[in-house]
């Protein structure tokens, strides 16, 4: 069943999608009416203790340093010794360890899933921020619990002009265009590169729902090292039609152009062949499990549970099929089992392999998926 959201506050998704997505911020009070924040600070800091966990603190104007960035884990000391004002603490990729963190994030499936990155936790005293900035990507930034003070200023660009002295990307200048207060449900979007400040009023915890956005230069560099490791070794620069040249250490326009025919050649990829690097690439996670491979079980289990930080997305080819991309990895399967694998977290096994023309391939698909660790047998190892 979807829980993704049909409106935000007054507007339908629709609306929102044509009128302010990657255009202009947007203010949603009450976007989720009653909501209660699944995490208190004490538990919080307590997740920042944990190694899986990627925790950072924030602090500002503290030992007559202007920003300082803290990274985790911390050793529960530490909140001992910080002071009662101006500090901020983050927690990234809740989604993968909160159950109604995980429900958050389904809620704003009204876009693509591979675009959402991960929910964050933002726990911050009085005064507490990580000072105006902007970030590259889309955000929905949900008050969970007190009340933070949002001013939201220009538009920047690689140009605008960042403080030096810290490893914050904390801009040198702000000018406020708008403030608003949030209070518990109140949602802010904010986005890319648009500028925010948000500043604790009392004790408050902020979520971020992140969407990720590739750079031009990463697509192009990932998909350039997809296409070299289908060259063969064999496959080399020819130049049967080279005639004698004045200069040999110049080079020609002929030389050049026959670079350039390998690589438009080499760029003419078909949809299903950008499809599948694509998928591959943007179903890898970074948090995957260090363990690497599993052994698929001796007996096949009645069901299988979905690992938190599996990442999956699916094209559909012309045949009719999918290519399913699981963390990284590409899987024929049909287009059901692809659907049923990306948006369910209980699989029946039996029910997979039956949508399979042959059992052993169904199998096969399952032992893959173990061995993928996207999948689990039971509930203990999820």
């Amino acid at each position: 069943m979807s829980h993704k959201l049909s409106q935000l506050g007054d507007i339908s998704v629709e609306q929102f999608l044509s009128e302010y997505w990657q255009q202009k911020p947007l203010l949603i009070r009450q976007a989720l009416p009653g909501f209660e924040t699944p995490l208190s600070p004490d538990e919080m800091a307590g997740l920042s203790l944990e190694e899986e966990i990627e925790s950072r603190i924030v602090l500002e104007s503290h030992q007559d340093k202007p920003w300082q960035l803290l990274k985790g884990p911390f050793e529960e000391t530490l909140y001992q010794e910080l002071p009662d004002r101006n500090w901020t603490l983050l927690l990234q990729a809740l989604d993968l360890y909160i159950p109604e963190l995980k429900d958050l994030r389904e809620k704003f499936q009204f876009l693509p899933d591979w675009r959402l990155d991960d929910v964050m936790a933002s726990f911050a005293v009085d005064g507490g921020s990580v000072g105006p900035h902007y970030d590259h990507y889309d955000v929905f930034l949900l008050q969970g619990y007190g009340k933070r003070h949002w001013q939201i200023g220009q538009s920047c660009n690689e140009d605008s002009a960042q403080l030096a002295g810290t490893p914050l990307n904390i801009l040198q200048e702000f000018q406020c265009l708008e403030s608003h207060v949030l209070e518990p449900g109140d949602i802010l979007y904010l986005p890319p590169k648009v500028a925010h400040w948000g500043i604790a009023q009392g004790d408050c915890i902020t979520y971020s729902v992140g969407f990720r956005a590739p750079s031009q230069a990463q697509l192009v560099e990932e998909h350039f090292q997809s296409l070299a490791e289908s060259f063969s070794e064999f496959q080399r620069y020819q130049d049967p039609s080279i005639k004698t040249r004045a200069h040999s250490h110049e080079l020609l326009s002929e030389d050049i152009k026959r670079v350039q025919d390998i690589l438009l050649e080499r760029l003419k990829s078909s949809p299903e062949e950008i499809a599948q690097w694509f998928g591959r690439m943007l179903s890898e996670t970074k948090y995957c499990n260090e363990a690497g491979l599993a052994e698929p079980p001796c007996e096949l289990p009645e069901y299988l549970i979905k690992a938190s930080e599996t990442r999956c997305l699916f094209f559909r080819k012309q045949d009719g099929s999918a290519e399913l991309f699981v963390n990284g990895e590409q899987l024929h399967c049909p287009v059901q089992v692809a659907i049923d694998i990306c948006e369910q977290d209980t699989l029946v096994c039996q029910d997979v392999i039956r949508q399979f023309e042959k059992d052993e391939a169904g199998l096969s698909f399952i032992q893959q998926l173990i061995s993928l660790t996207a999948y689990f047998e039971d509930q203990d190892d999820y």
